[in-house]
């Protein structure tokens, strides 16, 4: 199947997407003896041989799903270039390249799903933006009362109190990118939010799992994800392809 060559590069553990563009607009990259510097550039990684800076490429056979519990203070993604601690540091022992399906905020906790499988990590982007369920803890600044709860519930599917005190713990359970769009409602009520943690996404729980650590996802979570993103059907024509803007063709996330 023909996909652009930064893609390619990416998904075969060579460098970060910018990276890999950045190796192509260098003259770096070879396809079928070819050099190639044109970012619009196709390939087929089963058919095409490419080189990049001489050496042949190497795709990974193995599809590879992990769960991550990101902690706060932690950049969502492999590489930062303000040097903040990023997941290449969490994931040792991870046995071939993967990347993030969509975004966890810095100071955000939680669920973080990571493939070397594009076509399942597209599938889950695009059910995310199309409304699978994400499930978020919050700690606020002060109790909500009554009216503020429904006001919440108008936004997102569903509230509930999880742990009382002046500085509460909400479960919310979010549909579409709506997240962002809660903070700045709680911030209107006047409640900050304190902390920020993803428990849940689609039918896939958090569960135990500590802290900076990862595991793999058993086949049956694997399925039961593809076929919860499944279940909300394929995307409009005119649809925003997941990863790309209309504008500037920047890329774009579900967190």
């Amino acid at each position: 199947m023909l996909q652009r060559l930064q893609k390619i590069l990416a998904h075969a553990g060579v460098a970060s997407r910018r990276k890999a563009e950045a190796l192509i607009l260098a003259g770096q990259v070879e396809v079928n003896g070819q050099v190639v510097t044109e970012l619009g550039r196709k390939a087929d990684p089963e058919r095409d041989q490419i080189r990049v800076a001489g050496r042949p490429l190497r795709l990974s056979r193995k599809k590879v799903y992990l769960l991550l519990h990101k902690p706060p203070g932690v950049v969502a993604t492999l590489f930062d270039p303000q040097h903040r601690p990023c997941l290449q540091n969490l994931l040792r022992g991870v046995p071939v390249r993967v990347f993030p399906v969509g975004r966890l905020e810095y100071n955000a906790a939680g669920s973080l799903l990571l493939t070397n499988d594009g076509e399942w990590a597209a599938e889950i982007l695009g059910a995310l933006h199309r409304g699978l369920s994400q499930t978020y803890q919050f700690k606020l600044k002060g109790r909500l009362t009554q009216e503020e709860i429904e006001k919440v519930g108008a936004v997102a599917g569903s509230i509930r109190l999880i742990r009382s005190g002046d500085n509460p713990w909400y479960e919310v359970v979010i549909h579409g990118a709506r997240r962002d769009r809660l903070r700045r409602l709680f911030w209107r009520m006047g409640h900050c939010v304190e902390k920020t943690r993803r428990v849940a996404i689609g039918p896939l729980n958090l569960g135990k799992l500590p802290a900076g650590r990862w595991r793999y996802l058993t086949n049956e979570e694997v399925r039961a994800l593809r076929q919860a993103a499944r279940q909300l059907g394929a995307p409009q024509r005119g649809m925003l392809r997941p990863g790309r803007s209309k504008r500037g063709g920047q890329p774009t996330t579900a967190g």
